[in-house]
């Protein structure tokens, strides 16, 4: 396919905060044909968007709308990258590169790097994205189906099997593109095998022995990954980034944390820690305990700073009630509240609107089950 040229992507991004009318009216006045102009003002738009995934390189990086939404963000590919090249991989190959995200993260680790795309587009804008970061003696893309690749010949195999159809996700694995009996078979074939999938994949899918890893960018569950062979160095691992700072959470998944009451603080987990299933070894850290055994929220006596989860002090502790709950807050002056819950399924924009609040001071609400039973704890951050 044509890549927009560099003029007309320099026009689109001086026009960019434009309403979409005028600015392809403005690069048309420039002299972009029409189809030119509107390639080049949806470049801009999605390098907007990218920012938050890619930083400086998505300035010069293509994309669709789709590949964006799948593309793997930086520091985790970064991370990625590093651990394979420190397991002494010296060639991969990423099997349904997308936009290249991985690939070009593999070749600056070192690595060279084949990368497989079966979409013409994408392929194109892989290819572009390889030189436009400047690896591309590095990183070759070949267009084609990730199953015809012969991959007998590289040290490890990345794979990232398209989750969309049609435009729409999809969420059965034996959807998944290429299909997931054959993505399982990677490992089979090459220990060095590491697939990237959505977070809410049944784990038990996974290939033998494979280490789970979940990961989180700045609170948010980005996205899980299995590591193959001798790669997998523990059953799980939460893999948890603030920032340029990464902390790693590992264990067996299998732990049952102790159950007691609660405790002057709660710890409110990070999505990581919960779906790679150690908050008992997260609360072990904390000498912690859980008020409810199905429910992943850690209490200890002390607060500790953590980067595996969010500390609040408890400070009221009621069984359920609407009305008390809306006396109390009242009673304390409180007229804004953040709702924070597990184990209940109250609607939290009803809950707000019932307890018409009002008063200048403010509290976090937790509601979740104690013993079984549910309840409301009125807290504070730490």
């Amino acid at each position: 396919m044509e890549l927009p040229t560099a003029a007309a992507l320099a026009a689109a991004a001086e026009v960019a905060d434009r309403d979409p009318l005028a600015a392809a009216s403005a690069l048309r006045a420039a002299g972009f044909e029409p189809d030119l102009a509107a390639a080049a003002l949806t470049q801009a738009a999605l390098r907007r968007r990218a920012g938050s995934k890619f930083g400086p390189d998505a300035a010069r990086m293509f994309f669709s709308r789709a590949g964006l939404e799948q593309a793997t963000r930086s520091v985790v590919a970064t991370r990625r990258a590093a651990r394979l090249a420190a397991a002494g991989v010296r060639s991969v190959a990423d099997l349904g590169c997308g936009l290249g995200a991985d690939a070009i993260a593999f070749a600056r680790a070192g690595l060279r790097v084949h990368a497989v795309e079966a979409d013409p587009a994408t392929a194109a804008f892989a290819a572009a994205n390889a030189a436009a970061c400047g690896v591309a003696d590095a990183l070759s893309v070949t267009l084609g189906r990730a199953e015809e690749f012969d991959i007998g010949a590289v040290d490890a195999v990345f794979c990232d099997p398209a989750r969309r159809s049609g435009g729409r996700r999809v969420f059965n694995p034996a959807d998944y593109s290429p299909p997931w009996d054959w993505v399982v078979g990677l490992a089979a074939r090459v220990p060095h095998t590491v697939v990237k999938v959505a977070p809410g994949l049944d784990f038990d899918l996974a290939p033998p022995g494979a280490e789970v890893e979940l990961v989180s960018v700045d609170r948010e569950v980005v996205e899980a990954a299995l590591w193959c062979g001798p790669l997998a160095s523990t059953p799980r691992r939460a893999s948890v980034v603030r920032g340029s700072a990464v902390a790693e959470l590992t264990g067996s998944g299998r732990v049952a944390a102790p159950v007691g009451p609660v405790r002057q603080y709660l710890y409110d987990p990070d999505g990581a820690v919960v779906r790679a299933h150690l908050v008992a070894e997260f609360a072990a850290r904390l000498g912690g305990t859980l008020a409810d055994p199905d429910i992943a929220y850690v209490y200890a006596d002390a607060a500790v700073a953590t980067p595996y989860a969010r500390c609040l002090e408890v400070v009221e502790v009621l069984p359920f009630s609407l009305k008390r709950l809306r006396t109390l807050l009242r009673d304390r002056g409180v007229g804004a509240v953040e709702v924070l819950k597990r184990g209940s399924a109250l609607d939290v924009e009803r809950l707000r609107r019932d307890l018409r609040l009002s008063g200048g001071s403010a509290a976090s609400v937790v509601l979740t089950r104690v013993a079984g039973a549910p309840t409301a704890l009125v807290c504070r951050p730490v």
